[in-house]
């Protein structure tokens, strides 16, 4: 059997590693970059999420407790860093204790260990500089180094007889009676199946293969200070406010790299580019596909205010700093340096719902990624377990 897979992301190359591992198959990979984790894998903060936040039985709640365990696995078996730094989510005032405690309550329910809930002062002694009027504590949340998990991963690929071709974009794709023919770089494949972590490109590659689907993909820029010099050391692990239930995004938060940087966001922006990482990387014709998408402008009609508040973040340090100052008042704008951002992949409903869970879509031979936001790196090996079990049970 022969699988291709688009995309060379963490979710990608587990995808093809669990796929050698399960059917024996011949995989190839196909990315248009000339390294492998060249966007969300390489642009994230590093955090190996616990599933404190994800709704019970969901694709998420469910994936993400399974990836943490194999994750954790794959990193001490090759060496690769993973460090428990652990979680704080507090509540800066009374009104956010009720979210706080519906918190808890899901870590729970999802059978994340450890979870304990604090008060002001049992907060400072796992965090002395962070203030707040109660707390969530995931002693078990994690940072790791998710672009050395994809290298390791790549090698996996290619000690099982499998291919990672890189600087190979897929142009063109179709089902045929017989597999799914792929042109992509200067060459040409026939595939028995083809598996999309294409991510950003998602919806390109949709397209291509002639299943647009009921959802699109809106970029969302995510920007980052790091703390300077000796401003570091006033975070521990990783502090995070209580989220605003409406959006999937989990707010301004302070996170300890496992380099030992503190990062310090990130605020969400729509992108004006797939991969748009700075106001300055602008693509027409993507802007027009992402504006002409309804969901698109249902989502901005109804939160258009939240939008305005997101686009000062980024234009203004001080809102940054406001942020971080309500767990860390020590903090002041000199502490704060920018640094390089990450672009998200979100899905967006045509009523302009942003999709929250994990969504695979199984089309024929086709199998698309619609959407894996984070916690996708911390899952990605459960991801691509279950990938492999819908599709050998659709298939079978």
């Amino acid at each position: 059997m022969k699988v291709g897979v688009v995309g060379a992301g963490i979710v990608g190359l587990a995808v093809a590693r669990e796929v050698t591992r399960a059917w024996g198959a011949t995989v190839t990979v196909l990315d248009k970059e000339d390294h492998v984790a060249a966007h969300q894998t390489g642009h994230n903060s590093g955090v190996v999420h616990a599933g404190i936040y994800y709704r019970p039985g969901s694709l998420k709640a469910r994936l993400c407790r399974q990836g943490v365990a194999l994750l954790r696995e794959y990193c001490a078996e090759h060496r690769l860093p993973y460090e428990e730094v652990g979680k704080l989510v507090v509540a800066s005032t009374l009104a956010e204790r009720a979210e706080l405690r519906r918190i808890a309550e899901r870590a729970r329910a999802n059978e994340v260990p450890g979870i304990a809930e604090l008060d002001a002062l049992a907060l400072r002694e796992i965090e002395p500089h962070a203030v707040g009027v109660a707390a969530v504590h995931s002693p078990h949340t994690a940072i790791a180094d998710f672009p050395a998990v994809a290298r390791r991963l790549a090698e996996d690929i290619a000690e099982a007889g499998g291919s990672v071709l890189l600087s190979h974009p897929v142009r063109a794709l179709r089902e045929t009676a017989g597999g799914v023919e792929v042109l992509a770089g200067p060459g040409r494949f026939t595939f028995d199946r083809l598996v999309v972590c294409a991510g950003l490109g998602t919806d390109t590659v949709a397209r291509m293969a002639g299943v647009p689907g009921e959802v699109r993909i809106v970029p969302f820029r995510g920007e980052y200070y790091a703390l300077a010099g000796p401003a570091r050391d006033l975070v521990r692990g990783l502090i995070y406010p209580v989220p605003d239930p409406r959006y999937p995004f989990l707010g301004v938060h302070l996170t300890r790299r496992i380099d030992g940087e503190v990062l310090v966001g990130p605020n969400a922006v729509m992108a004006l580019a797939p991969e748009g990482y700075s106001w300055g990387d602008v693509d027409l014709a993507g802007l027009r596909r992402v504006l002409a998408w309804e969901g698109t402008r249902r989502l901005a009609a109804r939160h258009w205010r939240t939008g305005v508040r997101e686009v000062f973040g980024s234009a203004f340090k001080r809102s940054f700093l406001a942020a971080a100052r309500r767990y860390v008042p020590a903090l002041t704008a000199a502490d704060l340096v920018r640094t390089r951002g990450g672009v998200r992949a979100q899905a967006v409903a045509r009523d302009g719902s942003m999709v929250d869970d994990f969504a695979v879509d199984v089309q024929g031979r086709v199998v698309l990624v619609r959407n894996a936001p984070s916690p996708a790196a911390t899952s990605s090996l459960a991801i691509a377990r279950h990938i492999v079990e819908i599709t050998s049970t659709l298939t079978s």
